[in-house]
């Protein structure tokens, strides 16, 4: 999936962990003399040095400290537990107390949390978080509350998606018609590319590498944090911007293990998880810029396509009035209002 990655470019990797070499998989602060009363588990699926885990421990560590010791969080980063349906699952049914999920997934199980990837929908962040700290954001949470999941935070960011090639650059809508792209198991985005003209294929993440390298598929998309910590640029020559779906990240609570924990300690759980969100998203700001350039650095063809004329194909079709049928128009009515009219 593309929550699953390998490590940072050398650069990238100081850049987000200074002094220390890598982030730890679990917490290094002092435990107390005492066993904590609460022992729960944070799964996700990026890498160590990706700014989720960064933050995540972060706030980690503040929930110890601001606890007494009482809540005992670790974190198993890069998928250790299981895959991302696994942890899906795992996390419904208390394997796991939190976990970290990509709208794009998280609507194979809730599929209201699709809306935010609606191609070219958004613009730019001032839209994002628009939507996201606002009335859009607030549905989102309830339709996941109802399949029996928390949201413990505003939601973090997993960027805007672009297309990396290796046979042909992206420029224009005509330049996906045939290609066989990677995309993950979301029918959000099979449907975005489906509407362009290209051949989606779903391949799971840890297999994505090797299906570019043997030209299995000429070309993938994720966003460009991902792109970097995949090391997707040693298999592809070209990146187009095309920041064709902006994507979420929920932190997901299992509801029992919350209610089990006195509401002193609920509080500050969802205190310091929505100040990490806050971080990561500034993280996630800062990198789009420099791992733009890094990835130039690497001989990686960087592409400004025209977004219009992507937005303006899919306009064309019955792309978003299929989409507004399958939300509902509350829903639609919420996002068209954040980003300014769809069709």
């Amino acid at each position: 999936m593309t929550t699953s990655n390998k490590g940072f470019p050398r650069i990238a990797r100081r850049r987000l962990l200074g002094a220390s070499a890598a982030l730890p998989l679990f917490s290094i602060a002092s435990r107390p003399a005492h066993a904590a009363e609460f022992n729960y588990k944070f799964a996700t699926g990026q890498d160590p040095s990706h700014p989720v885990n960064k933050r995540a421990q972060e706030a980690i560590d503040r929930i110890r400290n601001a606890t007494g010791g009482r809540l005992d969080i670790k974190l198993f980063p890069a998928n250790q537990l299981g895959s991302d349906t696994d942890l899906l699952s795992q996390v419904r049914s208390g394997g796991v107390e939190f976990f970290n999920q990509a709208s794009v997934v998280l609507s194979t199980l809730v599929p209201a949390a699709g809306i935010v990837n609606t191609g070219f929908a958004f613009h730019s962040y001032d839209e994002v978080w628009k939507a996201m700290d606002g009335p859009l954001g607030t549905y989102v949470r309830a339709q996941i509350e109802k399949v029996g999941l928390l949201t413990m935070s505003r939601a973090w960011d997993n960027g805007f998606r672009n297309v990396t090639t290796s046979t042909r650059p992206v420029k224009a809508p005509e330049d996906l018609k045939g290609m066989k792209l990677r995309v993950p198991a979301a029918p959000m985005l099979s449907s975005l590319f489906t509407a362009l003209g290209a051949s989606p294929t779903p391949i799971n993440f840890n297999e994505v590498y090797s299906a570019l390298q043997t030209k299995l598929v000429e070309g993938q998309e994720n966003p460009l944090a991902i792109i970097a910590t995949a090391r997707l640029y040693e298999v592809q020559k070209y990146c187009s911007m095309t920041g064709h779906v902006w994507d979420a990240y929920w932190i997901l609570g299992n509801r029992r293990a919350m209610e089990r924990l006195p509401k002193d300690i609920q509080e500050v759980v969802r205190r310091e998880l929505d100040k990490a969100a806050l971080d990561e998203r500034a993280d996630i700001a800062a990198l789009n810029g420099s791992l733009r350039d890094e990835l130039a650095g690497k001989g990686v063809q960087v592409i400004e396509p025209d977004k219009n004329a992507f937005k303006a194909a899919l306009a064309k079709g019955t792309f978003y009035k299929d989409l507004r049928a399958k939300f509902g128009d509350e829903a639609w009515k919420l996002l068209d209002g954040s980003v300014g009219g769809l069709g």
